[in-house]
């Protein structure tokens, strides 16, 4: 490259480069970065709001006898925990009898198994939300425990900002041995910074149903879940792109606040889970579509742009550098916001998983347009 005279080879190179670095960067200024600065708010006020904590369970006796507890004890000065028992055939009735004896802050209902007549996790959730007393609400499943006793009230504190009737918060999984573990851990990470870094730019698109707040009056305001009630999922994603806006959505990282889940138990496990959720990624709004698939498709063509460069050297002292800068920085915010939300040494997984995951994603895409379309919520 004489006198930088570029080919028409290298010129291509070069727009291909240069388009990767632009994006990747970008997302990484525009989403990632509003995680790393975030300040949590400063509660100056005692008047924390009365919550309902809605909770849908199915064939969850043991995880309700385990977990369970952990919430009707948290530290908050006013609150409910709404369970729907949804056509349990194991103990849950009586777990949640003998739990309910003990802790007067507990309301459950049950609906009864029906074989002829199937329904998706909406429907109890819907039910459950009705039966709440309180118009500030928090909703997890019956396999999670809050991270801590002050979850209710890191959560909730949010609704205290002007205007605030949705609050994102975090799901997090076990740490335990082993290299699924870690991919499972990691997959979490980047999806909890990436979700939340678009709410904290003005561009709310998704939460975890495992841990989100809301208002009773948004939900009802919105219709609840009828435009997706026939899906599987969407009860996070899909009502957060319906009712949460940049102005009524707050964010909540603070450690204390996550809800800790047992994770899958196998990659296999993992993949029919993330294939129930990503049926109903057709359905997110065209400007997210087109940015998450975008942020997947650079992301990849940067690892590969840059072991093309490493194999081919005579081009790499112009571009390598510039790629080298772009993981470093990636590298550097992932561990920033690791610790800005207390998910540990977890960015670890950067090196191993980052070229990764879009494979895994495009491939879970794939299975579903090929596999079976009735997806389960249990």
């Amino acid at each position: 490259m004489n006198n930088l005279q570029f080919t028409p080879y290298e010129l291509i190179l070069f727009t291909l480069t240069a388009i990767v670095w632009l994006w990747q960067f970008s997302f990484l200024i525009r989403r990632i970065v509003p995680v790393v600065k975030h300040k949590p708010p400063i509660n100056t006020s005692n008047n924390l709001p009365p919550v309902s904590v809605i909770i849908c369970a199915r064939n969850e006796a043991e995880n309700l006898e385990k977990f369970l507890p952990h919430i009707l004890r948290q530290d908050y000065p006013e609150f409910q925990v709404v369970v729907v028992n949804d056509g349990s055939e194991d103990e849950s009735d009586l777990i949640l009898a003998r739990l309910k004896a003990k802790y007067n802050n507990l309301y459950y209902t049950t609906i009864a198994p029906d074989r002829k007549f199937s329904h998706g996790k909406k429907l109890p959730l819907s039910l459950g939300i009705k039966a709440a007393k309180y118009e500030h609400l928090l909703l997890t499943d019956a396999d999670c425990r809050p991270a801590s006793d002050q979850w209710i009230k890191k959560m909730a504190q949010n609704f205290n900002q002007p205007g605030i009737e949705m609050v994102l918060g975090i799901g997090n999984y076990d740490k335990t041995k082993g290299l699924n573990n870690l991919w499972l851990r990691y997959d979490t990470f980047t999806i909890a910074i990436q979700y939340l870094g678009y709410a904290l730019s003005g561009k709310p698109y998704m939460g975890i149903g495992r841990n989100i707040g809301y208002t009773k009056s948004l939900f009802e305001k919105n219709n609840g879940f009828k435009s997706h009630i026939y899906l599987a999922s969407g009860d996070d994603d899909l009502f957060v792109q319906e009712a949460a806006t940049a102005s009524n959505t707050a964010v909540c990282i603070d450690p204390l606040a996550h809800t800790i889940s047992t994770p899958p138990p196998t990659f296999q496990k993992w993949l029919d889970q993330k294939k129930r959720h990503l049926t109903t990624s057709k359905r997110y709004k065209n400007n997210i579509k087109s940015a998450i698939f975008f942020e997947s498709v650079t992301r990849e063509a940067a690892w590969i742009l840059s072991g093309y460069f490493i194999f081919f050297p005579n081009l790499a002292p112009i571009f390598l550098p510039f790629l080298l800068l772009l993981f470093l920085a990636k590298f550097i915010l992932w561990k920033m916001a690791a610790r800005k939300t207390g998910m540990g040494k977890i960015f670890r997984g950067f090196l191993l998983f980052d070229f990764v995951q879009p494979v895994l994603l495009a491939f879970a895409h794939l299975g579903n347009l090929t596999g079976s379309k009735k997806r389960k919520w249990k």
